[in-house]
């Protein structure tokens, strides 16, 4: 396995999850007599450059071309588009003669947000289910995936970026440095680049192994997010933390040779953060297996316990991070009735794996669970508040990350 950052063909083991299918791929009733395909789970790390990486075993075209995540379905996110939105119009001072090209853009969720602002707007994306809802909500959206032949056609058009976003979708490019030489060529040469991306370190610190698979090629620390983009003459200028996704890293950068923005002093605050975490020793990669199982073990045993108990225990959400945690753990239709999710487009579908089925969440209110998993347990407050009526049953949470947690 060669490093897609650096080229370097040594590598080594990170976290072992063993098989599982694609976490992002709901079954429906047709599908469950069918044979289900089961990958590698396996992210190692590059003994050069410190990238995670998982290799790739399925074609972007296969996993993103038809998806089933919509970011309107979560109202933290929702807020958080809102809020970046209202921030970056102020510090940039964009204005109608500007131009916000988002990458991955889902369903528009964000550019709707730079639109009331009379902003210009344009996404990118490759699922056209997804992309077809954005188009109906008045948000422009070329169809197609991203990488610098894309770009040169965009530049050809005069659709350059001045804001130009890519949330959360630099772990699911296969080919990196492609992927990032089409941001430079899009970005204007006074322009901003943003990227969100989940902290690698925090992912490591709260053992946030389920947040590993397969659409997920890559997991990044501020050290490689900076090397990948110095590699095509970008360098960071502003770092911001977040706590969307466990935590994640937003980061700003510009063109270097035109770099006119000062460098923030949380850019040397979140480097040293990250060597005080020891990310720059291989050390510290090879000891997070050992977490990871043992984090297993601790969830495994409660489940049997409550089992045993005669207590009954359903699911909320459908998220990637659940089916990862789901099937590494083992953890089917004999431990979970079934799950539910806001989103449509999963209700009456099967999670991938295990088959447990996905309902509407009024399913809770009627067969008044004594335990609700909450597999998205990055968005727990937000969904504690919406399942509150579980308390007039005496019903209770279960966190399972970064450890299990029972909120009464």
């Amino acid at each position: 396995m060669k490093c897609r950052l650096c080229g370097g063909s040594r590598v080594q083991s990170f976290c072992d999850l063993g098989m599982s299918p694609l976490a992002n791929s709901f079954p429906a009733d047709t599908d469950l007599p069918l044979p289900e395909t089961f990958y590698p789970l396996h992210a190692c790390v590059c003994t050069s450059c410190y990238l995670v990486q998982l290799p790739q075993f399925e074609t972007p075209q296969n996993i993103f071309s038809e998806y089933a995540y919509f970011s309107s379905y979560a109202d933290g996110w929702v807020s958080h588009c809102r809020a970046f939105a209202e921030v970056a119009v102020m510090r940039f001072e964009l204005t109608q003669e500007h131009r916000v090209v988002e990458i991955g853009s889902n369903d528009g969720c964000l550019l709707e947000n730079f639109k009331r602002h009379n902003v210009q707007v344009l996404g990118v994306d490759p699922a056209e289910n997804v992309a077809q809802v954005a188009i109906a909500r008045g948000i422009p959206t070329r169809i197609g995936f991203f990488g610098s032949q894309t770009a040169k056609e965009m530049v050809s058009d005069g659709a350059t970026a001045d804001l130009l976003v890519a949330n959360n979708v630099l772990a699911h490019v296969p080919d990196l440095n492609d992927f990032v030489s089409g941001l430079a060529l899009l970005l204007k040469p006074g322009g901003v680049l943003s990227i969100e991306f989940p902290s690698l370190l925090r992912l490591i610190e709260e053992v946030q192994f389920d947040t590993i698979y397969h659409e997920h090629f890559s997991y990044f620390s501020l050290l490689t997010a900076e090397r990948t983009l110095l590699e095509h003459g970008l360098s960071v200028f502003d770092v911001e933390d977040l706590d969307t996704h466990g935590g994640s890293l937003r980061v700003y950068a510009q063109h270097r040779p035109s770099a006119h923005r000062p460098v923030s002093d949380r850019v040397a605050a979140v480097r040293d953060r990250e060597r005080r975490g020891r990310l720059d020793r291989l050390e510290t990669y090879g000891e997070f297996g050992k977490e990871v199982k043992t984090r297993k073990l601790e969830l495994l045993a409660f489940l049997v316990s409550a089992k045993q108990a005669g207590k009954s225990i359903v699911g909320y959400g459908a998220p990637a991070k659940g089916n990862t945690l789901l099937n590494y753990c083992g953890i089917g239709r004999d431990f979970l009735d079934y799950t539910v999710d806001r989103n449509p487009h999963k209700q009456g579908r099967y999670l991938p794996g295990t088959h447990i089925p996905i309902h509407h969440p009024d399913r809770i209110r009627r067969t008044r669970p004594d335990y609700v998993l909450i597999l998205p347990w990055n968005w727990k407050n937000e969904i504690m508040q919406q399942l509150a009526y579980i308390r007039d049953w005496r019903g209770r949470f279960v966190v399972p990350v970064p450890a299990v947690e029972v909120i009464a």
